[in-house]
């Protein structure tokens, strides 16, 4: 087995600055392909666990993964720099468009185009989770946990607070359980 590449603080950079400046509508869906398919510095199961850590953590999800993952492959100076890639072009334009909010935000047209790019970035999500779910060949009972999880929060609204409070000792328990039952066996 070949040993993977651990990406430079400068790759670590230039690939989160990559993911910030390109990612439309959230980064979850650009940096798996970056990362996962493009680089090939994660596998999909590795990108998935972090992803989950970072989602479960305060903040932007790809934020906080950025963290993560690059103080795994460079300590401190890697977080920083994936971090710093990641925040630089998006606070940029972020910096510009707050300008012109200023001058046009209460013109129509501006919120029928705001109305779309927030369209646009929850089917970017979707599509993004189902690619993973389709690769990541979880079992029957994991799919049950994703199936139920999205029909709590979307179809009966169910508070994100409430479903991460029941819901993760649950599947946290179906995992262990899991990882019992394979050293039971082996």
């Amino acid at each position: 087995m070949t040993e993977r590449h651990v990406p430079t603080v400068r790759e670590l950079f230039l690939a989160f600055l990559q993911i910030g400046g390109l990612a439309f509508g959230g980064a979850v869906a650009f940096a798996r392909s970056v990362l996962v398919d493009q680089r090939g510095w994660l596998t999909e199961r590795e990108y998935a666990e972090l992803l989950g850590l970072g989602q479960v953590l305060p903040g932007p999800n790809v934020g906080n993964f950025s963290v993560i993952y690059g103080r795994q492959c460079r300590g401190l100076a890697g977080s920083l720099a994936a971090l710093g890639g990641f925040i630089l072009l998006p606070l940029c334009v972020v910096l510009g468009l707050v300008a012109l909010w200023v001058q046009y935000g209460q013109n129509p047209t501006m919120d029928a185009f705001m109305k779309g790019v927030a369209a646009a970035a929850a089917g970017l999500a979707m599509g993004s989770a189902l690619k993973s779910l389709t690769k990541l060949k979880l079992p029957l009972e994991q799919l049950a946990a994703v199936a139920i999880i999205c029909a709590l929060a979307a179809w009966w609204r169910v508070p994100l607070g409430w479903i991460i409070l029941v819901c993760t000792p649950i599947t946290l328990a179906m995992a262990l359980y899991r990882g019992w039952q394979k050293r039971k066996a082996a």
